[in-house]
């Protein structure tokens, strides 16, 4: 089983950059699609980015495309999630979360198996 703990949030400026970044327990780390999903206060939790089993497929939410990358390294059982150009819209916890689905097929909470605590990102105006 794997588990999942994020790190790298925090406060920054409006215009900053924060990379976030997910460390998984566990062996199967490479057969699942990894993803990040976020929820700010008064509101339902939403998609951020998926990547698939071999990073060769990425996908992200229209409000941060061009803006976030998602990454990951199988070897050090790792997804990241760099942010530039942040705005006070982006402040939400954030969320890693691991699926058993193909990337194109997980964007919904629905998707996910498993998931991380969460991790605060606040952006300032």
């Amino acid at each position: 089983q794997v588990q999942l703990v994020e790190s790298g949030g925090g406060l920054v400026q409006a215009g900053g950059s924060l990379r976030l970044s997910c460390a998984a327990s566990g062996r199967t780390f490479s057969r699942y699609t990894m993803g990040w999903f976020r929820q700010a206060p008064g509101k339902e939790r939403e998609f951020v980015s998926a990547i698939g089993y071999s990073a060769d497929s990425t996908f992200y939410a229209d409000s941060v495309k061009g803006r976030f990358t998602i990454s990951r390294d199988d070897a050090q059982n790792t997804v990241s999630l760099q942010m530039n150009s942040l705005q006070p819209e982006d402040t939400a916890i954030y969320y890693c979360a691991a699926s058993a689905l193909w990337a194109r097929n997980a964007r919904f909470d629905k998707d996910y198996v498993l998931w991380g605590p969460g991790t605060q990102v606040t952006v300032s105006s």
